[in-house]
């Protein structure tokens, strides 16, 4: 049990970070006229983004273009053949290999297609909350990495 609590301190650190960026991004909302600023993905970003910082799955080309790119694919894919089940099957399969062949992997952006289809989202969702959130996400990261004392984050930008 006391080991366990001896790891307490990184895991606070990085709960606080996740709180942080989350409530920003959600406060967002409220002072843009219900502008879209949160999708759930991002939830899952905070894991790996404050929880695993010097992961290659954190590092901000992965978080930016993941979720950018994944995106893109639900919404390409949904503009061409509709919301199926094999055409989400299609999204998501696509975003996978996109996202491995780039080197811009990021799971929680495994998902994106899916939110997009599953909720008919229009061209716009590229913009905000996905391009828009994933900046602001890693730009908030880097200074509470930085005021924490982390210094190293990122470990790479591309």
């Amino acid at each position: 049990m006391i080991s366990r609590l001896s790891g307490a301190g990184p895991a606070l650190v990085a709960g606080a970070g996740a709180m942080l960026c989350i409530s920003v991004l959600a406060g967002l909302e409220q002072f843009n006229d219900g502008a879209l600023w949160l999708m759930a993905p991002f939830g899952a970003t905070m894991v790996i983004l404050f929880g695993l910082p010097d992961s290659p799955l954190a590092q901000p080309r992965n978080i930016v273009f993941g979720h950018l790119l994944t995106t893109l694919v639900g919404l390409t894919t949904m503009s061409l053949f509709g919301v199926h089940p094999w055409s989400l099957g299609l999204a998501v399969g696509l975003a996978v290999s996109l996202m491995l062949l780039t080197g811009t992997t990021h799971p929680p952006a495994g998902a994106n297609p899916l939110i997009v289809m599953l909720s008919g989202q229009g061209w716009d969702f590229l913009w905000s909350p996905v391009a828009i959130g994933a900046v602001l996400i890693v730009l908030m990261g880097l200074l509470y990495h930085r005021g924490t004392g982390r210094r190293s984050y990122p470990a790479r930008w591309l």
